[in-house]
């Protein structure tokens, strides 16, 4: 097992940095992909959201080197949908399930690895709260080894990073045209009491000034606690959280 470098460390700063802070969603995915690259040798890579549309497994690709949306054919394989259905985010190559021979044998490795000249895989199943969020694949070309120990470490300093984002994505999607109150608010993207304290006078409609009075706080400290509540709330400004929150209980 190869030891990261300080570079590396960097790296993967960065990419939870981003994660948290890039605000259009697909970009925030594709970056994520990019910028693995630099630390893990894969080839090609796709990363699906999980599908609300009952009967689905996947929806919504982004992908790194390769164009076709190949859910159709992952839907395929009888044990993707039992790690789906544990409810837990699970990092694991192909080959620590199904051994190499068997593999080459399947319908799916003859449709999608063989005709991409990939044989190698790597997958990151991301889910939370017992929820199934996405999943990310990695892919090495025939004629290079399989993924190693290492590359399962690098990813599994992403995973919680990755699991809540994916999390505060699908609540928000879910919730539509419907504004939580600020204590659904509160519950919900799991704020502080302090937090919660300052969305309700965000959302009376206060200056920052006037909170600060009241709280008796810098405007520095309050600064601090709308950027928190905003990467709770998975959103980047105040015409959001007002899209976002009934003004009123």
């Amino acid at each position: 097992m190869k030891k990261l470098e300080t570079n590396d460390w960097i790296i993967l700063n960065n990419i939870i940095y981003k994660i948290y802070t890039t605000v259009n969603f697909n970009e925030m995915r594709e970056s994520l992909l990019e910028e693995l690259k630099m630390i893990i040798d894969f080839d090609s890579a796709d990363f699906y959201m999980a599908a609300q549309e009952e009967g689905k497994l996947l929806c919504n690709p982004v992908t790194y080197n390769c164009d076709v949306d190949l859910s159709a054919e992952y839907e395929d394989i009888d044990y993707s949908r039992g790690i789906v259905a544990s409810g837990k985010t699970l990092i694991y190559r192909e080959t620590d399930i199904i051994s190499d021979e068997a593999r080459i044998e399947t319908d799916y490795y003859k449709k999608v690895y063989k005709p991409n000249n990939w044989h190698y895989a790597l997958q990151m199943v991301i889910a939370r709260h017992k929820k199934f969020l996405g999943a990310i694949t990695f892919y090495r070309t025939i004629g290079k080894e399989n993924f190693h120990y290492d590359d399962i470490f690098v990813l599994d300093m992403l995973k919680e990073h990755m699991a809540y984002r994916l999390e505060q994505y699908t609540k928000n999607n879910d919730t539509g045209l419907r504004k939580h109150t600020v204590s659904e608010a509160v519950n919900e993207y799991e704020l502080t009491k302090r937090e919660g304290e300052i969305l309700k006078l965000l959302m009376e409609g206060k200056d920052n000034s006037v909170i600060c009075d009241e709280k008796m706080i810098t405007a520095n400290t309050l600064k601090k606690h709308i950027l928190n509540i905003y990467r709770k709330l998975g959103i980047n400004s105040r015409v959001q959280l007002f899209k976002l929150v009934k003004e009123y209980e």
